[in-house]
């Protein structure tokens, strides 16, 4: 990955969390960190 493609994510990152709190109030932050945890629950049972 080179520095403008990693410059573009992080920007897009930092983007959606700053839309997310402004707009949503960390709602969807959250409504996808459950999801990234059962995600990860349900992985680790397949192991």
């Amino acid at each position: 990955m080179n520095s403008a493609s990693a410059i573009f994510l992080g920007l897009c990152i930092a983007g959606f969390l700053a839309l997310d709190a402004v707009v949503f109030d960390w709602d969807l932050s959250l409504a996808l960190a459950r999801r990234f945890a059962a995600l990860l629950n349900w992985m680790a049972f397949w192991r």
